[in-house]
């Protein structure tokens, strides 16, 4: 017997969660077990800990958690016996399949990567979808030729998730980090990480009338998304890239074509849910060596699965700073 926090429907169909003891036998199929270690808090888990599971829960009882690290308990694949460290993002665990917020898991193998050396289930943890989101982000803005010689790189929603590890990795690999944040309290932590400019999101959360200002940034991490991703694709310099990542601030986007045509600017999507294993084992080999780990403890806060129904909604209101490592075994 472990516990587990599941989310149950009462007769209304509204989800509340609590900590059960359940056994190993009412885990879903799949091909390793794994005790899990730590866990987290992202936008996703909020929605998955909300009354209506925010659209992603299909079925009750669920037991959300769309990350988790910790050790192969069994395992009926030769990619993993007992022993071994593992960590999983993404593939609809936590959303359509059970996933981290208890002791066990169990999951395809194929979901699971190996723990980089020198990386433990807690910094794993620290990191979670948000930080290697922030990862695939930058790794595809150097993809498409960003280095530390061409100029500034916004992030905006800098001081979430996302925006806390992609400010720490690109300071660490040199680059010029402006923050962009709505909370003005948080000015010294985003310079703790490395930002040496912080943006007023005020200065930047409304359309203007022209399609194109100043070429300002050499490239964007963007994880807001609606009006201020259209007011940024207007500032960047000719043939930057800005890596689209979040939708904090809507999913319209109220933009014109001209930085495309006239700036050769490029738009990149970055999807972290069903990434081929070769770029996520890419990305978590870069987070090993390129995240200074001193500046990722500064961003732990931790919690036990009591706290994650709050979490969750304070992560839906934007009130959650940096990144959330849930204890399971707390």
């Amino acid at each position: 017997m472990f516990n587990a926090l599941v989310m149950e429907q009462n007769e209304e169909g509204l989800a509340a969660a609590a900590i059960r003891e359940i056994g190993e036998d009412a885990l879903p199929e799949g091909d390793v077990t794994v005790a899990v270690q730590y866990s987290t808090v992202n936008y996703k888990d909020g929605l998955c800990l909300s009354p209506k599971g925010g659209g992603l829960v299909r079925k009750y009882p669920h037991v959300p958690g769309i990350d988790f690290a910790g050790t192969v308990e069994s395992s009926t694949d030769d990619r993993y016996k007992p022993g071994d460290k593992v960590v999983l993002t993404g593939w609809r665990v936590g959303e359509m399949h059970w996933g981290g917020y208890a002791q066990k898991a169990r999951v395809k193998a194929d979901w699971l990567v190996p723990l980089p050396e020198g990386l433990s289930a807690k910094q794993a943890m620290a990191v979670g979808t948000a930080g290697f989101t922030s990862m695939l982000a930058v790794m595809a803005l150097e993809d498409h030729g960003l280095n530390p010689g061409r100029g500034p790189v916004l992030v905006t929603g800098a001081a979430g998730g996302v925006g806390s590890v992609a400010t720490a990795i690109l300071a660490n690999l040199g680059y010029e980090v402006a923050g962009v944040t709505g909370r003005p309290e948080s000015a010294d932590y985003l310079k703790s990480l490395g930002a040496t400019r912080i943006v007023a999101r005020e200065e930047l959360n409304e359309t203007v009338k022209r399609p194109l200002e100043a070429e300002t940034w050499a490239g964007c991490v963007d994880a807001v998304g609606g009006a201020m991703l259209a007011r940024v694709l207007g500032q960047m310099a000719y043939g930057a890239s800005v890596a689209a990542v979040g939708l904090a601030g809507g999913a319209g986007l109220p933009a014109t074509v001209i930085p495309f045509l006239l700036r050769g600017v490029n738009l990149l999507g970055i999807d972290s849910v069903m990434q081929p294993y070769d770029n996520r084992l890419r990305a978590w080999q870069r987070i090993a060596s390129d995240l200074p780990m001193d500046k990722l403890e500064a961003m732990i806060r931790p919690a036990a699965l009591t706290d994650l129904p709050q979490l969750g909604a304070d992560i839906l209101k934007g009130q959650v700073q940096g990144r959330v490592v849930v204890d399971v075994n707390a």
